[in-house]
């Protein structure tokens, strides 16, 4: 009779364990250093001419890695896929209008809850929870794969057509995006056969390599946006309002997934794939895309959203997952 308070604990402790994330703490540590030590102008202007290369480089291991013949095999299940494509591609960039429309926040962090409805979603966290929820795991990873291989192309798209005039994104920069996100992208699923084995060898290296250049593409965004007065425009009440708002977007999601899985009678495995599939937003793709699709002005801004609903849903996330896990599904 004494297990329960033990099983607690741990439960507990567990779904704290995104708090001290270390690569999220990175992140934020990253943010940290960047506005109390930021680089003079001269140097950001350096280090911005090396950002197109890192992101080039890093759209090209996504391609390595993304597994296609899992995405395509999708098709067996396009009920399960079409459902997670419309969570993230239609109900969650509609929400972000929303909040562009009617939030009371400064116009940068209002674009930029925008641009995060338009963000594919995660891969290696949605198929992580997925499987600790005792969900469809080969569901999810078809999904969270599809996902990211559409929004190569749909989330510029839907930046242009949704973001165009308030960002200055013009269908001109297509070039642009095309040799910075879908050249590399697309080299990296034809060199899948040669560099995959290699890869799977060495993930370490590709997983500092992955984080490295997100970490420093967020230095050089902070670091511009301190040398033009980025916290000058942000009060405590913004940024607990920033936190409130990423909270309801994603309760939102989680409520309509949710609602959605059972109206579409999904078995229950695959309720699981459409909760944390469809309410998930990619940190990894979105920061890289981010540089190329928005202005570099107002990064830092455009993109703090972004870091917040991370931080967020990670937490969120796993208690869900764990919750669900630790119910006997009802249908096995």
């Amino acid at each position: 009779m004494t297990t329960p308070g033990p099983t607690r604990r741990a439960s507990g402790a567990s779904w704290l364990a995104p708090l001290r994330d270390p690569f999220l703490l990175a992140l934020f540590g990253t943010v940290l250093v960047a506005s109390v030590f930021p680089a003079s102008p001269a140097a950001v202007r350096t280090l911005s001419a090396a950002v197109p290369f890192a992101i080039a480089w890093l759209f090209f291991l996504y391609g390595v890695r993304l597994p296609t013949r899992e995405a395509l095999a999708t098709l067996r299940s396009w009920r399960l896929q079409v459902a997670v494509l419309a969570a993230t591609y239609g109900v969650f960039p509609a929400l972000g209008v929303l909040t562009f429309l009617f939030a009371p926040l400064p116009r940068e962090l209002a674009q930029g809850f925008l641009f995060l409805g338009l963000l594919p979603s995660t891969v290696q966290s949605s198929i992580a929870f997925t499987a600790i929820a005792r969900g469809n795991v080969a569901g999810a990873l078809c999904a969270a794969s599809l996902s990211n291989l559409v929004g190569v192309v749909i989330t510029p798209l839907l930046v242009g057509a949704l973001l165009g005039g308030a960002v200055g994104f013009s269908f001109g920069a297509v070039r642009q995006v095309t040799v910075q996100l879908v050249l590399p992208f697309v080299l990296g699923q034809l060199s899948r056969r040669w560099l995959d084995a290699w890869l799977s060898r060495h993930r370490r290296l590709l997983t500092v390599t992955d984080r490295g250049t997100i970490l420093f593409v967020v230095y050089v965004a902070f670091a511009r946006g301190v040398n033009e007065g980025i916290w000058s425009l942000l009060a405590w009440p913004d940024l607990l309002l920033l936190g409130g708002i990423a909270s309801a977007l994603l309760a939102a999601m989680l409520g309509i997934t949710t609602a959605a899985g059972r109206w579409l009678s999904f078995p229950r495995a695959d309720r699981v794939v459409l909760l944390l599939c469809g309410s998930q937003k990619s940190l990894a793709s979105g920061l890289p895309m981010a540089t190329v699709l928005l202005p570099s002005a107002h990064l830092g801004l455009l993109i703090l959203p972004l870091m917040i609903y991370q931080q967020i849903q990670l937490v969120v996330s796993s208690i869900v997952s764990q919750r669900l896990g630790a119910r006997r599904p009802p249908d096995e």
